[in-house]
């Protein structure tokens, strides 16, 4: 992960879902002495606003069906939601585990320990931005090796060619057209499937 920099809280969006009490103003005031572009959203409305990094959503049970609709996660990799809770028991712990929250604070809202949430979030954030983009890298990287397994299995039944050959006439072939690899064995498969339509008609 790349190095974590203080400074770099300062360019977060925070969205503090709560109501305009004095909790509410304490997380604000103290977003506001870190630095962060923060919005205060009361009562849930549907969906929170575009480009948001993290939230400090108040648990509230009579809320709970508009704050599970507006906060629970559509992507894996969405804004890093922190509880602000006044009590805990089951039914509580199910809410959080149920929104994704992904770090608590309590009430009193205090700011000690704010920024150390704060700062636990946003590098979950991106650990788990860094994790999903490794998955979507490996996952074509998967998708390309079969693709071109099966363009040197249509070169090797219909010409006879070795492994190795029908790779590096693929290869060849890319190199020649200007284009990569895998797309040249895509054309090889379409090429494949489109004479063997053909030779049914």
């Amino acid at each position: 992960m790349s190095r974590f920099r203080l400074k770099d809280l300062r360019d977060l969006f925070v969205v503090v879902v709560h109501p305009p009490d004095s909790d509410g103003q304490a997380i604000l005031d103290q977003m506001g002495r870190i630095g962060c572009r923060t919005e205060l959203i009361w009562p849930p409305q549907r969906a929170l606003p575009p480009n948001v990094d993290i939230v400090f959503a108040g648990l509230f049970f009579d809320w709970r069906k508009e704050l599970s609709r507006m906060l629970r996660r559509s992507d894996k990799t969405g804004p890093a939601i922190i509880g602000v809770v006044d009590y805990e028991n089951s039914a509580m712990l199910e809410f959080v585990l149920d929104i994704g929250v992904v770090a608590v604070t309590s009430k009193p809202v205090r700011s000690f320990g704010m920024l150390t949430n704060l700062v636990v979030a946003y590098t979950g954030v991106l650990r788990q931005m860094e994790a999903q983009e490794r998955i979507a890298r490996l996952e074509k990287k998967l998708a390309g090796k079969k693709i071109i397994a099966k363009a040197k299995a249509i070169l090797i039944e219909m010409h006879g060619l070795s492994e190795e050959n029908a790779y590096k006439l693929i290869r060849e072939q890319a190199m020649s057209k200007r284009t990569s690899i895998e797309d040249m064995a895509q054309a090889i498969i379409n090429a494949n499937e489109l004479l063997n339509v053909n030779g049914k008609l």
